[in-house]
């Protein structure tokens, strides 16, 4: 029995991105032994924040992906598979034809589990997919998985119910072994009285005025929360925390933005640029931010006259300090908005263990 306690289980990523959703896992005990994606930038960024795993650049909907990860992963036993797929195929082809090619991402990880057998798996994905056609795509998704000999579970969490600064909400879907029982998510470790803001996230942080920064740079105050405390985490140096050097007529309309609201509340005639929900939204000190996007010109500092820096949204992110971002600036918001925040991939990770 000790020994079986000690062991670590194999996981691989697909669709891995930067490795979001793996950080979590290996930061709950697992073994993350192999991250699949097509962009070279991310898996650079995987590569140097996963050391003990191998990535391969792959197109996941090719013939044959499925011989080439067995062959990649040698002749140990894959644990739990994780993934990502994107679902936008689903909304232009119905349930009637879900197998239509432009699905094949998501009918590939199905294929991959009933290949390669794993205890459990995890497929995540925006909750939108939920009420597709009525729920029928969630329920052909369910019906594929079982049929391959899984216990299936569904449901939308937000992380800032986990200790995520961040308003994020997402669907997973989890699948067990039917010997191994049916999956019950981990209950919310926070609620709105006491989720982690954006002050306790970031606040820090240099401000950036007068000076944009450096990829690697240094702390200029101690943390101030317990949230920076755990996510600094003994990091001696502070990476990817460049500030935009916006023209100043940006810098003037971004500080008619109130705290905690949107353009919305800016002068009649300034902003007409980008009306939508998000546009033009300043952050709240005292509040979770709204989801991290790929971009990043829609959402401004609780404070500062800017965009959030790379460092300022990983944080709101949940990653640790120590997670370097590669590429370009683009490509690292990119990195940073596609990811499953680490910290809620933990929760379901550790809860994850109890049953495999």
């Amino acid at each position: 029995m000790a020994g079986s306690r000690n062991k670590k289980f194999t996981v691989i990523d697909l669709f891995c991105g930067c490795g979001g959703l793996s950080y979590g896992f290996v930061q709950s005990g697992y073994d993350v032994t192999l991250g699949v994606d097509h962009d070279d930038a991310a898996l650079r960024t995987f590569e140097a924040n996963h050391p003990d795993s191998v990535t391969l650049n792959t197109d996941l909907s090719k013939p044959g992906i499925v011989r080439d990860i067995k062959k990649r992963t040698g002749k140990g036993k894959v644990d739990v598979i994780i993934a990502g797929p994107p679902c936008q195929g689903f909304s232009l082809t119905g349930p009637r034809n879900f197998d239509d090619d432009r699905n094949k991402l998501y009918l590939t990880v199905i294929k991959m589990v009933g290949s390669l057998k794993p205890k459990a798996f995890l497929v995540e994905n925006v909750p939108g997919l939920v009420g597709l056609y009525k729920g029928m795509i969630k329920d052909e998704i369910i019906k594929r998985f079982e049929q391959k000999g899984y216990n299936v579970s569904v449901e939308t969490l937000c992380a800032a119910d986990y200790g995520v600064p961040q308003l994020r909400k997402r669907v997973f879907f989890v699948g067990l072994k039917k010997n191994l029982g049916r999956f019950v998510f981990p209950r919310p470790t926070h609620t709105e009285n006491n989720y982690v803001t954006c002050g306790e996230a970031i606040s820090d942080l240099p401000s950036r005025k007068g000076d944009l920064g450096r990829e690697e740079d240094k702390y200029i105050m101690p943390p101030k929360s317990p949230y920076q405390e755990k996510i600094r985490r003994n990091c001696r140096k502070l990476y990817n925390h460049v500030a935009t050097d916006h023209r100043n007529f940006v810098k003037e309309v971004i500080s008619l933005v109130p705290e905690g609201k949107n353009y919305k509340a800016l002068p009649p005639g300034v902003g007409t640029s980008r009306r939508f929900n998000e546009a033009w939204t300043r952050y709240h000190s005292r509040k979770p931010s709204r989801t991290i996007d790929t971009g990043h010109r829609n959402h401004f500092h609780y404070k500062y006259n800017r965009v959030p820096t790379i460092r300022e949204n990983a944080r709101l992110q949940s990653f640790h300090d120590s997670f370097i971002f590669y590429g370009t600036r683009t490509q690292q918001n990119k990195h940073v908005g596609n990811a499953v925040p680490p910290l809620l991939g933990y929760h379901i990770a550790k809860k994850l263990l109890k049953y495999i």
